[in-house]
């Protein structure tokens, strides 16, 4: 009780690095207490209290799944795997939770125009393939109105609809054509879609004074 005192008062710099500094120090020092607790059953009972106030320190921590039993696996990585007592979990093992999750392979997909997204000209390349020919025309109509928006997004200034055509027709080698440039939708209403408005120019034309 004495060291748990001069802890107490003791500067943080002088202290030792806490395993999980979410709880605190005086967490910290109540689990290091308890595992000097000699009677097996006075240990038991310090443990379950300091677990009930690890779990009021951390309300978030009830809407995990299972959120108790990771109470006390923290209190075992905060002890250093040292404290003896009867957990209603299994003990984790120390090296079970230093592995290192595996590496994730970050998705390489390449576009042949980055301004329209991977995802988009893959639409394209399955439309291509559609059978029925009004389904093929509509998607026609709303794959021109996507890359159009696509490019926009990206450049926010005009774009002729005969180029954004010429892409379309590329993309599906020659299979999506639309032959109605009034399908595509104004650059103006584009803009203002995704939340864009040209900034107008504040200048105000002052008319010249004559000189008598």
């Amino acid at each position: 009780m004495e060291e748990y005192t001069m802890n107490a008062l003791s500067y943080n710099t002088e202290r030792a690095q806490l395993h999980i500094p979410e709880y605190g120090r005086n967490v910290q020092n109540m689990i290091n207490y308890a595992k000097q607790i000699e009677s097996r059953e006075e240990r038991n009972l310090a443990a379950r209290a300091i677990i009930d106030v690890m779990g009021q320190l951390n309300p978030h921590l009830r809407d995990v799944e299972d959120y108790t039993h990771k109470l006390w696996t923290h209190m075992y990585i905060m002890s250093n795997f040292e404290i003896d007592v009867d957990s209603p979990y299994e003990i984790p093992e120390p090296e079970t939770l230093r592995e290192r999750p595996q590496t994730m392979d970050y998705p390489r997909n390449k576009s042949k125009y980055g301004h329209f997204g991977h995802y988009t000209e893959k639409m394209i390349k399955e439309s291509a393939e559609i059978k029925d020919q009004e389904e093929k025309e509509y998607m026609t109509e709303v794959l021109a109105n996507l890359l159009k928006k696509n490019y926009l997004v990206f450049h926010t200034h005009n774009v002729e609809n005969s180029a954004i055509i010429s892409h379309l027709k590329e993309l599906s080698s020659g299979k999506l054509k639309l032959e109605d440039t009034n399908a595509l939708k104004s650059t103006n209403a584009i803009l203002k879609q995704v939340g864009y408005s040209p900034k107008k120019s504040n200048k105000k034309h002052k008319s010249k004074k004559r000189r008598k």
